[in-house]
């Protein structure tokens, strides 16, 4: 095998709490990550010098050591002695910058690849192991599914599988700064909402949707969405136009909305891009790996 290609899936928030601030500046979390079937393309191609290259559709995206995929790569070279080089192409569909782990599942697909482009072994825990090394979502990345993160992120328990249903994905023309939405949590921390996190694993076991959308939660909506209202803009036109539930992934600034069927998820998609408020809109459908 000399060329293997990859998708890599995005992943959403159904819950995400930040319980504490850890003494070297990073926040604990509890949070379920769900993996969604919208997705990167990965090509990574054997070649015959030493270096890892790479390119990708979106002239903006940094093609040097900075890019997740780069540093992946380079990870296992170094660790197994690799005597060859690759070249990674990356077509881009996942939102950038916009809470989806779009750099981590890139990075993700890049370890799974060179795993079995170099006949590896690696196992899929193993894999996870040094995927950590590269950003706390990589574990999770590699692992898809339903889970709870918890920790930094990367302490990962399998959750009951996702209720399947309609997903639309909306990307306003903002980019967030985590590191602000961060630093303005830690300023209100004991005044903010924290979601039900248990509750909701309950609600998902039970494979109830209402139950899911009434008890999702974000406890970073709090601080993003006064920085951004046309975050809540986004979640109202969602459920005025059939939502069951909507949310904001991550720190944002992408919203997500569940819907009980595809006519009413494609109405919304319609009116939501009369709107003019997003660039990028998306409908999906929940990815189980199990």
């Amino acid at each position: 095998m000399d060329t293997i290609e990859l998708k890599a899936l995005a992943k959403i928030n159904i819950g995400l709490d930040v319980t504490g601030i850890r003494e070297d500046g990073y926040h604990e979390v509890r949070m379920i990550m769900q993996t969604v079937n919208l997705f990167d393309k990965l090509t990574i191609t054997k070649t015959a010098d030493n270096t890892v290259t790479m390119s990708s559709n979106l002239n903006f995206l940094p093609v040097n050591d900075d890019n997740l995929c780069i540093k992946a790569a380079k990870l296992l070279f170094e660790e197994f002695n690799i005597n060859a080089g690759v070249n990674i192409q990356l077509e881009k569909h996942i939102p950038v910058a916009a809470g989806m782990a779009g750099g981590s599942t890139d990075a993700a697909a890049v370890l799974f690849g060179i795993n079995k482009l170099f006949n590896l072994k690696l196992s899929k825990q193993a894999l996870m192991e040094r995927g950590v090394k590269i950003g706390a979502d990589v574990p999770y990345c590699i692992m898809r599914g339903t889970a709870l993160a918890e920790g930094i992120g990367e302490v990962l328990s399998p959750v009951h599988p996702m209720v399947k249903c309609p997903v639309l994905i909306a990307k306003p023309g903002i980019s967030v700064s985590t590191k602000a939405v961060y630093e303005s949590l830690d300023s209100c921390f004991d005044n903010v909402k924290h979601p039900d996190i248990d509750q909701l694993i309950k609600d998902i076991e039970n494979q109830d949707l209402n139950a899911i959308c009434s008890h999702m939660g974000n406890v970073l909506e709090e601080v993003t969405i006064p920085m951004h209202p046309i975050i809540s803009d986004i979640k109202q036109n969602m459920m005025d136009n059939g939502a069951i539930g909507a949310m904001m992934s991550g720190s944002g600034p992408t919203v997500f909305g569940f819907f009980n069927d595809n006519k009413t998820a494609k109405a919304a998609k319609e009116a939501l891009t009369k709107t003019g408020m997003v660039k990028q809109l998306y409908l999906t459908t929940m990815f189980n790996n199990r």
